[in-house]
């Protein structure tokens, strides 16, 4: 698949260019500007230069905190006074309430039952407030509505929104500029909220760039959305990445169907490998779901496909770094 000739234009989607340099300003007094990282041992085995972007190091330990952080900084005082509502598994509620603590307003969490524990303590060493729901979409979006209507509170959807979008897309600028020779860009996907501003202004910056989705077999409803030119939802997924299980939204859609060049599926054992490089080579902690990307470009998909035998200089995003090692060190204590 080719890339775009032309940088995506500001009328078709939710976010572009000039809000995302916009958000960068807004919220430059408050994040991290995360370092990247390389290892001649890991391009050798890639067979190719990687530059890792380390947003297991933002504030919150995932890249969330940007997109929330623009979300809560773009309200006027009156809308910001009755606090913000989301429903969130993990990243994006404790980025929310670090960002509504920093504004010092009230933030309502919607968090599903089964979340990782070491996400929710993150909540509430933030200062948000959680409310439990069942884990389906279903029960978080009823249980937030509830929420908004009690509270008139605004929401703040974890990636369908503009807002959000932007913030993420941040990273790109970060990114070009640490490392201008990228000429691919590899990012997790989920609902899309990340790889939709990250695809927007890099695009705009360099139009010749491409733009790659990693995605678990085991939820691969972006593939599957690609491959039919519509939304594609799951019964279930199964994937230990926690992070990767939510579908595409309305507005996250159509810069994916344009802008994200190909997406690359990888086992939960190729995950787990990528991780252990991560670990041991890297020196960097992330979680299944920032390891991704460097699963994919160490798989056979990638490696065998001749589209993709120029990439070389490849950008790939560790999304995140909030991992419950509470197995590991009870293994210690044993």
């Amino acid at each position: 698949m080719e890339a775009n000739s032309q940088p995506p234009t500001a009328e078709n989607y939710a976010a572009d260019i000039s809000s995302i340099r916009e958000a960068q300003l807004r919220i430059s007094p408050f994040i991290h500007k995360t370092p990247v990282f390389s290892s001649e041992t890991i391009n050798a085995i890639a067979g190719r230069k990687l530059f890792f972007k380390c947003e297991c190091f933002q504030k919150g330990g995932a890249f969330k905190f940007r997109g929330a952080c623009n979300a809560i900084f773009s309200l006027d005082d009156v809308q910001a006074a009755k606090g913000v509502v989301t429903h969130s598994s993990g990243n994006h509620a404790a980025a929310l309430s670090l960002a509504a603590k920093l504004r010092g307003i009230p933030a309502y969490i919607v968090i599903p039952k089964n979340a990782p524990k070491c996400k929710v303590e993150n909540v509430v060493r933030y200062g948000g407030q959680v409310i439990w729901s069942e884990p389906t979409i279903r029960s978080r979006e009823d249980t937030a509505t509830r929420v908004l209507q009690e509270t008139g509170a605004i929401l703040v959807h974890p990636y369908n929104d503009g807002r959000v979008i932007s913030g993420q897309g941040t990273i790109s600028l970060e990114l070009l500029e640490q490392a201008p020779q990228i000429d691919t860009i590899i990012v997790p996907i989920s609902g899309g909220g990340l790889i939709s501003g990250v695809a927007l202004a890099a695009k705009s910056i360099n139009p010749a760039i491409q733009v790659l989705a990693a995605e678990p077999r085991g939820a691969n409803d972006a593939a599957q959305s690609k491959a039919a030119g519509r939304i594609i939802t799951l019964p279930e997924t199964n994937t230990i990445a926690d992070g990767l299980r939510a579908f595409l939204g309305d507005l996250t859609w159509p810069i994916v169907r344009d802008l994200v060049d190909d997406v690359i599926t990888v086992e939960d054992k190729e995950i787990i490998e990528a991780m252990r490089l991560c670990y041991e080579i890297l020196k960097v902690a992330v979680e299944p779901s920032g390891a991704i990307g460097l699963a994919a470009v160490l798989s056979d998909d990638f490696r065998n496909n001749p589209v993709w035998k120029d990439c070389s200089n490849i950008g790939i995003v560790l999304s995140g770094g909030n991992v419950d090692l509470g197995a590991l060190w009870y293994s210690f204590t044993k």
